[in-house]
């Protein structure tokens, strides 16, 4: 999951990798000491792997631009990516809510980098209560 702008650039510029690798791939001939299934298996994978980071580029940018108004939780293991989305969603940035607890931006960073398992239950309850707003609401499943 991409979690602030540094992690979305650097996805972004992953993915333009793999599209390059696939087409300089699919303009060259298979090498004749390649297997065409040992062939096929590489762009296969480079294929999937391109579709998972286009997969959580997509998610990013749909929560950045407010078209994600429902976030829903199955399970409490699924809290952190909640929280995590729903600060996106509310557009705001590892420092502002940073800001909006008293904590210097470093601690977000820290809760966000280990899915929150840092972070005492009151903490979680009061992200929480931030991150509400009448453009995000939260529900579970």
């Amino acid at each position: 999951m991409i979690k602030n702008e540094r992690q979305y650039r650097i996805t972004k510029a992953q993915a333009e990798k793999f599209r390059a690798t696939l087409d300089e791939l699919a303009a060259m001939p298979r090498p004749k000491n390649v297997h065409p299934k040992l062939w096929e298996a590489q762009k296969a994978g480079l294929k999937s792997q391109l579709q998972d980071l286009e997969a959580e580029l997509q998610e990013y940018e749909t929560l950045k631009t407010g078209g994600r108004k429902i976030l829903e939780l199955d399970s409490l293991e699924g809290l952190p990516k909640m929280l995590i989305q729903a600060r996106i969603a509310a557009g705001l940035t590892q420092e502002d809510l940073a800001a909006r607890l008293g904590v210097k931006p470093q601690q977000i960073q820290r809760y966000e980098a280990s899915d929150y398992q840092t972070a005492s239950f009151a903490r979680l309850r009061e992200i929480a209560r931030l991150l509400r707003s009448d453009r995000i609401e939260m529900v579970q499943k």
